[in-house]
């Protein structure tokens, strides 16, 4: 199993800045930052394999930039230009099983599939006027 810790939320204006860490405990094949808004589904914004690939959802792209300091075990996620619309909880996951491309996590995911990540426990990102 993996244990990981989000840190790093807080309430932007829009077009504000934040920087998430997920600070990440265990082996991993590859970790994903997801987000869930009220009454939403939950969803896979961007994700980072071992080999420092990286992919993202259409939505955020060109706004956020995801990495990983292997030194320190943690994995960001740099939010620039946030918009109201990416109010949510942020959670990190990571997978270990290898069993497929890491870059499903920005695809959508089923319920049963996403119960077989380790996650944090979450924090909360609000943008607002």
């Amino acid at each position: 199993q993996v244990r990981l810790q989000e840190s790093g939320g807080g309430s932007v204006q829009p077009g504000g800045s934040l920087r998430l860490s997920c600070t990440v405990s265990g082996k991993n094949y590859c970790i994903g930052w997801f987000r869930q808004a009220p009454g939403k589904e939950r969803e896979g914004v961007a994700a980072i394999d071992n080999d420092d690939a990286t992919t993202y959802a259409a939505s955020v792209r060109r706004r956020f930039t995801i990495s990983r300091d292997n030194a320190k075990n943690i994995v960001y996620l740099q939010m620039n230009n946030l918009k109201p619309e990416d109010t949510a909880v942020y959670y990190c996951a990571a997978d270990s099983s290898a069993r497929r491309p890491f870059t499903y996590m920005t695809r959508p995911i089923t319920g049963p599939l996403l119960d077989t990540l380790d996650w944090g426990q979450g924090t909360q990102v609000t943008v607002s006027s």
